[in-house]
């Protein structure tokens, strides 16, 4: 028998571990944890204030984080959540070194659907796997990296069971004779409460069966035409909070680094999941950090984008529209914990954004392949413009994963590299720089890698394109056909040291301008240097290229 813990009977009395690694704080108070400090500092919703990253286990973090319920289409406003965490673990993993292991659980029993399964006269199975697996398509299309385990609570629902016990034996939870089990939030003194006032709630409706108007459930009788398991309060299903301590400790055990999700499930989802992990695990402090995003809302609305307001885009219909390299940047654009603003507007600055790293990467890769022709180049500065981008990146990234900073020192360094590439219509001979240039592009690929946005593409375009026989085969020798015709229609009467024209020439001029132009909205970018020209894929029409592929 599992003796009740010392803080249950003081309240806020500091109570001694009582197994596993879990740490010991006194009432709401929240205690940095011993081990290894990763050098990042994030703002934790425990204690209200940044504070540093210690990890339990050098190298290692162990994170958390409450799926979906699937009953319906994920929308934008899920995107951005799941988005902004896996732009996280991804700093975390490529600049800091840590190795991420992160489970989600997949609500896949619920009122919602279960009603949806009525509405479908189709089994809640049925609705659920349906949605599960349109959610995990959605979420590859928006390159979220997958966690390393799916876990959906159907499949777990004994260890659910058996997690309920033990509470029960630990002397916080309490089963009515009419097969509910609730949690007794008066069994813990004052320490409920760490994220109240955190967002409005109307927390769970009140039941004249509770003790105390707080408590809830852990277990509820189904009723008629509902899923039913065994359990010893009779046949039933388990509440909603229940779900994630029990699936997660069943993974981590004891002693959780990172927990994330909306703002939206603060209180009470997280706060009742961290009352009913502390009670099983008799300790003070399950999860060291809690990690919430902030919502997303359609621009002049106050109200965050959600199914049950009706005011959401589903991720399908937003990638008929856009990429998902511009919806990273539109959620790198803002801090992850504030709140965000969708428009057209915003997207069109993601997009700009996208489209201004880009063309640096263009012009920096025809400059050192000798195809623009410029001014002597201030080499010097370049070199040192990158390693203070390099720097400022770093820091930013470890100030609560300032993702706004970190684009912001990127873009000044395009600003920078664009300074220096001044097209000349001749070269004098001057020594060129082609080596920064290469540094620079390397280096904003990598950045961009990391936050998962994917510019390599563009740079395989030229190399592969004699290879590959398909759009970007056509481009390039489209492209030699124009330089060829154009160099001709420029081409001066009398040789080289006279400026005029031959005037029958220039209706040639005229067309591959025409073709320049006509070509530009299809996403093919041709661009004139002098003699000669070069030429790019937008990375919108590449997008669709490899949804088509896949």
């Amino acid at each position: 028998m599992w003796r009740r813990p010392v803080w249950s009977l003081l309240g806020s009395a500091q109570h001694v571990r009582l197994n596993g690694s879990c740490s010991s704080v006194s009432g709401k108070k929240w205690t940095r944890p011993s081990g290894f400090d990763t050098g990042v500092q994030t703002f934790n919703s425990l204690s209200k204030q940044k504070e540093p990253l210690v990890l339990a286990r050098e190298g290692v973090a162990t994170w958390y984080s409450c799926g979906p319920t699937v009953y319906d289409h994920a929308h934008l406003g899920h995107a951005c959540s799941y988005v902004r965490f896996d732009v996280l673990q991804r700093i975390l993993s490529r600049v800091f070194g840590v190795t991420v292991i992160h489970a989600m659980v997949i609500t896949d029993i619920d009122d919602k659907i279960i009603r949806r399964s009525w509405e479908e006269n189709v089994s809640p199975t049925a609705i659920s796997t349906m949605y599960e697996e349109e959610f995990k398509r959605d979420m590859l299309s928006l390159k979220v990296t997958p966690p390393a385990v799916y876990l959906r609570v159907t499949e777990n629902v004994p260890r659910i069971v058996a997690f309920i016990e033990r509470i029960i034996r630990n002397g916080h939870a309490y089963a009515t004779k009419e097969g509910d089990v609730y949690f007794d939030i008066r069994s813990i003194g004052d320490r409920y409460g760490k994220f109240a006032g955190a967002v409005d709630s109307q927390g769970e409706p009140d039941d004249t069966n509770k003790r105390d108007s707080r408590d809830f459930a852990l277990w509820k009788p189904s009723k008629p035409r509902e899923p039913a398991w065994e359990s010893p309060w009779g046949r039933g299903r388990p509440g909603w909070h229940i779900e994630c301590s029990a699936i997660a400790s069943s993974v981590f055990g004891s002693q959780l680094d990172i927990h994330s999700g909306g703002i939206d499930l603060a209180f009470p989802h997280h706060e009742n999941e961290i009352a009913q992990s502390e009670a099983y695990h008799q300790c003070g402090q399950w999860a060291n950090y809690f990690l919430h995003s902030g919502h997303l809302h359609l621009k002049g609305s106050a109200e965050k984008m959600s199914k049950s307001l009706k005011n959401y885009i589903t991720i399908k219909d937003f990638l008929q529209s856009y990429s998902a390299n511009e919806f990273r940047m539109f959620c790198l654009l803002t801090k992850y914990r504030s709140a965000i603003d969708y428009s057209d507007g915003s997207m069109l600055e993601a997009r700009t954004s996208l489209g201004t790293i880009s063309a640096f990467v263009h012009d920096a890769q025809a400059y050192m392949r000798g195809q623009l022709q410029c001014s002597p180049v201030q080499e010097a500065l370049l070199w040192e413009r990158l390693a203070e981008t390099k720097s400022g990146v770093v820091k930013a990234l470890a100030e609560d994963f300032d993702t706004p900073r970190a684009i912001g020192a990127v873009m000044n360094l395009v600003y920078h590299g664009n300074c220096q590439l001044h097209p000349v219509a001749k070269c004098d001979g001057a020594a060129r720089s082609p080596a920064v240039f290469a540094a620079m592009v390397s280096y904003i690929r990598d950045v961009l890698d990391v936050f998962g946005i994917d510019m390599h593409s563009k740079a395989r375009v030229a190399d592969e394109a004699s290879g590959r026989g398909g759009l970007e085969g056509v481009v390039e020798q489209l492209t030699r056909f124009r330089s060829e015709v154009r160099a001709f229609a420029l081409a001066h009467q009398g040789g080289p040291t006279k400026r005029a024209l031959h005037p029958e020439r220039t209706p040639l001029l005229k067309a591959c301008d025409d073709l320049r132009n006509d070509l530009a909205p299809l996403g093919v970018l041709i661009k004139d240097r002098g003699a000669t020209s070069t030429w790019e894929i937008t990375q919108r029409v590449q997008d669709k290229d490899q949804e088509t592929s896949s």
